[in-house]
């Protein structure tokens, strides 16, 4: 059902955001965890409000209109403004939080994981925090099993339809190539990361679906002890550009390309039991991104610029 004439909603605005940055309907839809027609009707409805094509939804990627251009820079204010709002209000109704149980992927824990701590730690005056480290699907096991309030890991196949659980996009992280210095891919094995992860499960289910059997005789868990394989080079890798940011030593060792054949990704996103902690998770969302974009996003894409617009925050 599209929104009444004249009345333009926050949901709206989002929607319209999350279809300029996609650049498709589909890809909206499951980012925000909703279908395509609706997201559709509320484009409808939000030009029909402001009486402007906003998308145009014939282009291939859909691109915004004159109007949707001028449009997107008050849409991201207004959403701003409405974060910062409920950030607000949230910390005024958190005096009663006396324990906040957080799981975070390991591959925050060197520098963002800290960072984050330090800023809620005033914002939730009389919280203690207790704080596990590990893979994203333990952590989610003791997400459901309540053993844990908020956690923040990689995207796992069916998590946008999890039943009784609120999620907070986080980061798009790309899949790339890293090879030894001065050298591509070719002729070298793979470096495999282990398939008893949800990581190198993906990847492999990547290699399967394009027909590619690189050739492999190496299979470890561990981001440093790949890179110091490749940095010797004993062959090549698959990882994320923030398995690079964990292991920064090795830089200078190897080289970092577009994969050579079709790219792919993982998304990180927070997640918790929905309506059990208010407005908690979406102001740890939001100081997520900030500390993710400064700490993350921003040298990577300076390291390597092709990376802009790949890897970046949801």
């Amino acid at each position: 059902m599209t929104e009444t004439e004249g009345r333009v909603t926050l949901w709206g605005i989002e929607v319209f955001l999350a279809a300029a940055e996609e650049g498709a309907i589909s890809a909206a839809a499951r980012r925000l965890g909703v279908s395509p027609s609706a997201v559709s009707q509320q484009l409808s409805g939000l030009e029909a409000a402001l009486g402007a094509l906003l998308l145009d939804r014939s282009a291939r990627p859909v691109r915004a209109t004159p109007a949707g251009t001028i449009f997107r820079r008050h849409a991201q204010v207004m959403l701003n403004a409405a974060q910062e709002a409920r950030a607000e209000l949230a910390r005024a109704d958190l005096a009663g939080l006396t324990t906040l149980r957080l799981g975070m992927i390991e591959d925050f824990e060197a520098d963002v994981t800290p960072r984050l701590l330090s800023a809620l730690a005033p914002e939730l005056k009389g919280c203690r925090f207790l704080l596990e480290t590990g893979p994203s699907h333990r952590l989610l096991d003791q997400l459901e099993a309540r053993v844990l309030d908020v956690v923040v890991a990689a995207d796992q196949p069916g998590e946008a339809e999890a039943e009784g659980r609120e999620i907070h996009p986080i980061l798009r992280d790309p899949f790339v190539a890293v090879t030894p210095r001065g050298r591509g891919p070719e002729n070298l094995p793979l470096i495999q990361y282990s398939a008893r992860l949800l990581m190198g499960r993906q990847i492999a289910a990547h290699l399967l679906r394009l027909g590619l059997r690189p050739e492999s005789r190496f299979e470890l868990d561990s981001y440093p002890a790949i890179l110091a394989m490749v940095a010797a080079g004993e062959g090549w890798a698959i990882l994320t550009p923030l398995a690079l940011h964990q292991t920064r030593r090795f830089r200078t060792e190897v080289d970092v390309h577009p994969l050579p054949f079709a790219p792919f990704e993982r998304r990180l996103s927070l997640s918790a039991r929905a309506g059990v902690m208010r407005d908690i998770p979406a102001l740890i969302a939001t100081r997520l991104r900030g500390l993710i974009a400064e700490e993350v996003v921003l040298p990577l894409c300076s390291a390597w610029p092709w990376l802009d617009g790949d890897l970046t925050t949801l």
